[in-house]
């Protein structure tokens, strides 16, 4: 037993309710459980109990053992002064306090005990993946509607913590963003910190020389740091040197890396990239607003490395010629990662449900994710239609099945019923 699972059968009352008593054999009715509190003081407020034909209003505190009272020394802090009912899961002592005590171990059901302990104790990838294919749609649909929501506002939370640092800047939190994203998740800290060390003005004004753009990238990111053979990376180093001293840019000491990684993601041919999208636009988080659809994005988002790239993935080390595109998979994840949670967080912060609308649709119309987590859902029925579907079963893994946390998610809430 634990105390949030304590919690969750007396919020619900899942125990059985008829000829109650408490442990000094008064008879207890519950009239209201009271609202589970978050914040200091007794686990549930405003409840209603009736004891011997006496109505109490007031607060509810649960322990596993009786003992934790004395403990936790609650009669010593004034936020548990209104208190009408301890509820304890074994009453192991009787102690003199103002109001009774209920024993819950022997009033639950043992079936929901069994099922909780086989979701706690399972070793599967999804805990419930047995049962989850008898919940029903329309509250899984529900349930995918709330874990999106729980997604993009946790993804709004980072959009607005790089707002604050850079005093409200849409245009620099969109740069900061597409670069993290574009460093894929290996090298996400790396690729934001090189972006965070190259203001966008500055940028800016060079927009139209490309040469001029890579140097900066490359030089930051730490990558034209020695001798070459090649006449471009050469010619590129020389451009970094007089930019580096010209804007007296500082190193943001961001290394890199290329274990396991696939030669399309290596972060030269990434920063290649991104210095393209930002020679091909200026004002890119203005133009992401501005879009009525995806198509639109995705012409923006379409950029190649620059040609001395088709040839190698790393400086003087030649290779096959191959064109180096975003490619569909990176443009809809900068779409799902930056743009999306961008033009939610801008809806957010503003009160305008246009913006908010539109995000959502965008993940809607965007095609699912394909990872093993939408793989292991899909081979339980669940669908996995769009990018509205994957993010919501992407949140139900990690916030949930990997934290075991059934007792807060829909789904271990229709099971344990």
């Amino acid at each position: 037993m634990t105390e949030r699972l304590l919690q969750y059968i007396w919020q619900f009352r899942y125990f059985s309710s008829s000829m109650l008593h408490t442990t000094t054999s008064q008879v207890l009715q519950i009239i209201n459980p009271g609202t589970y509190n978050t914040n200091q003081g007794p686990d549930f407020l405003n409840a209603k109990i009736k004891v011997d034909g006496t109505i109490w209003a007031g607060s509810v505190e649960l322990h596993i053992r009786t003992s934790e009272w004395l403990v936790h020394k609650h009669s010593q802090d004034s936020n548990y002064n209104n208190v009408i009912l301890h509820v304890v899961w074994i009453n192991d002592m009787e102690p003199q306090l103002p109001f009774p005590a209920l024993e819950l171990q022997h009033i639950v059901p043992k079936l929901l005990l069994d099922k909780y302990n086989n979701l706690m104790h399972g070793t599967k990838l999804i805990p419930c993946e047995n049962q989850l294919r008898n919940i029903e749609s329309i509250n899984l649909l529900a349930w995918k509607t709330s874990l999106l929501s729980e997604r993009l506002q946790i993804k709004t939370i980072q959009v607005e913590k790089f707002l604050k640092l850079n005093k409200m800047n849409w245009e620099e939190t969109c740069w900061w963003m597409l670069a993290r994203n574009l460093g894929a998740k290996v090298n996400s800290d790396a690729f934001e910190k090189i972006a965070r060390s190259i203001p966008l003005n500055l940028l800016g004004k060079h927009r139209h020389q490309f040469i001029q753009l890579e140097a900066i990238l490359m030089g930051q990111a730490g990558l034209l740091n020695k001798p070459f053979e090649e006449d471009y990376p050469a010619m590129l180093q020389k451009e970094f040197i007089f930019l580096q001293h010209k804007y007296k840019l500082k190193n943001p000491h961001a290394p890199l890396y290329l274990l396991r990684m696939r030669p399309a993601n290596f972060p030269t041919i990434r920063l290649s990239q991104l210095a393209n999208l930002i020679y091909n636009n200026d004002h890119l988080f203005s133009k992401f607003s501005e879009a009525t659809g995806i198509s639109s994005i995705e012409k923006i988002l379409s950029v190649s490395a620059n040609d001395y790239w088709h040839y190698h993935y790393l400086f003087d080390v030649p290779t096959s010629f191959k064109i180096k595109n975003t490619g569909k998979h990176m443009i809809r994840n900068i779409m799902i990662n930056t743009v999306v949670p961008m033009i939610h967080a801008y809806g957010q912060v503003y009160n305008n449900e246009k913006y908010i609308n539109k995000a959502i649709q965008w993940l809607t119309d965007l095609p699912a994710e394909e990872n093993n987590i939408t793989a292991a859902f899909k081979k339980m029925g669940i669908d996995n239609k769009s990018a509205y579907d994957s993010q919501a079963l992407i949140q139900l893994k990690h916030f949930y099945c990997d934290q075991k946390r059934c007792l807060q998610c829909a789904i271990g809430n229709s099971i344990l019923k």
